[in-house]
């Protein structure tokens, strides 16, 4: 396998790490205790259990030496019974002689190994003799064995005057400690984090216009800080919103009133050779004028609800039928959706139109997402957008020239307020090249989306 340039490690680290700031929060708590723990069982392991186990190995192999020793001076049965009992009862050894026995060939050592060796090198010091030992046969003793003339002197000793048995009680506690510690800091840190999260979740709850009344600034101080000054900042934009609308609600009746004065008069007026094309400018004026208001006014105030989808499609097709298009609805029945009412059908009703203005066949689609959400598509068999021009279509005002009848009516809104609208609903507004051969445009939004079933 070939190892990365050490200049791409990081790279390769980050793109592995937690991306969420309780995963990175949790791993700047875990690795370091981990660390640690690995780092204080290695030193305990390596300069503390293994110099007690080779203390207690030694002082065991200098007893069997002594024992051998011992029954070689004397190699009598009465020595033999005499030494048992002194090493029974003082050294807790139990010694025997397997008459005419020789060492086991076959060799059994720990899946470690650790006590092996160690027990090995002291044996090998202490005692002349060939031996052999078993660390594994007895949980509880060691079976060591001595080649003499006359047999095998066997001799079971205690497991604990080895080694040092008690080494995984400092491991368990150690263990216990830092999961205690580590559940401390997960519970503070995940009530950090929600904190976090909370403020994250109202700012993107207002970015689509609904409020988060019982929202509370809490957590830590600075988190508290910035949940003060994001309340401060939508304060301030709610503020902006309701004089701009206000303002453009004023604006609307001030203009109204000409509108209506000059349209009296045209009508009282005797005819004359202008007036069709008068006529025709005071309803371009009256359109544009509400134009600016829906792209103006937005979804501000307007909570959302339970809408039944497949009538805002069928409505939206009737608007497009009475400018002359021929319109395609497909759409199940009963597909229902959480949005704004009014908001959601001034961008269906603005799609519709806008294709019907530039296609003689418009088709409109709905249909609940695998994935969660609603998906809703209006095609058109008209000229189109060239690619390249797809983010100036959903500029406020621009008209695409190149590309559409600068003679229509309107003024350039008509995307940019279904965009405007399906970002309020936390989605956006696409533009592709469509089957038909015109302009496709397909508007995705998340929530929960139901169809109803048809008896």
């Amino acid at each position: 396998m070939r190892l990365l340039p050490a200049y791409l490690w990081p790279r390769f680290l980050k793109r592995r790490l937690p991306t969420s700031l309780w995963g990175r929060s949790l791993l700047i708590i875990v690795l370091p205790v981990l660390v640690m723990q690995m780092a204080v069982t290695w030193v305990f392991f390596d300069a503390h259990w293994q110099t007690v186990t080779a203390r207690l190995s030694e002082g065991l192999a200098g007893d069997i030496a002594w024992a051998v020793e011992t029954y070689e001076d004397d190699p009598s049965p009465a020595n033999l019974e005499k030494l048992a009992n002194r090493a029974e009862r003082s050294m807790s050894l139990s010694i025997v002689l397997q008459e005419g026995r020789t060492l086991p060939t076959e060799e059994r050592r720990g899946a470690i190994g650790v006590v092996d060796r160690v027990l090995d090198k002291a044996l090998d010091a202490r005692v002349d003799r060939p031996y052999w030992f078993d660390t594994t046969r007895y949980p509880a003793y060691v079976d060591i064995q001595v080649q003499e003339p006359q047999g095998v002197l066997r001799i079971i000793a205690p497991r604990e005057r080895a080694v040092a048995t008690q080494a995984h009680i400092f491991v368990l506690w150690l263990a216990v400690a830092t999961v205690l510690l580590m559940g401390v800091a997960i519970l503070f840190i995940r009530n950090q984090v929600r904190a976090i999260e909370r403020l994250a979740d109202a700012a993107e709850a207002f970015g689509r216009g609904e409020t988060v009344p019982r929202f509370k600034p809490h957590g830590a101080r600075e988190v508290r800080a910035a949940a003060v000054a994001f309340m401060a900042m939508r304060d301030r934009i709610q503020r902006h919103i309701d004089q701009r609308t206000a303002l453009l609600a004023s604006v609307s009746h001030d203009l109204r009133t000409p509108l209506t004065r000059l349209r009296l008069e045209l009508a009282l007026a005797p005819p004359f050779k202008r007036q069709a094309a008068m006529r025709g400018d005071l309803d371009e004026m009256e359109h544009m004028i509400d134009e600016y208001l829906d792209f103006a006014r937005g979804e501000a105030g307007e909570p959302p609800k339970p809408v039944s989808i497949s009538d805002l499609l069928k409505a939206a097709g009737e608007d497009a039928r009475r400018v002359g298009a021929e319109v395609q609805v497909l759409v199940p029945e009963g597909l229902t959706a959480s949005v704004r009412p009014l908001a959601f059908k001034r961008a269906l009703v603005n799609l519709a139109g806008n294709a019907a203005s530039h296609g003689e066949h418009v088709r409109l689609s709905g249909r609940a997402l695998a994935s969660g959400g609603l998906e809703i598509i209006v095609e058109d068999d008209g000229p189109g957008i060239p690619e390249a021009m797809y983010d100036e279509a959903f500029r406020p005002f621009s008209r695409l020239d190149d590309s559409r009848n600068q003679n229509r009516k309107g003024v350039g809104l008509g995307l940019a307020i279904a965009r405007d609208v399906a970002r309020g609903h936390g989605g956006d507004v696409a533009l592709d090249r469509s089957d038909m051969g015109g302009l496709k445009a397909t508007i995705r939004v998340p929530g929960t989306v139901t169809v109803a079933e048809t008896v």
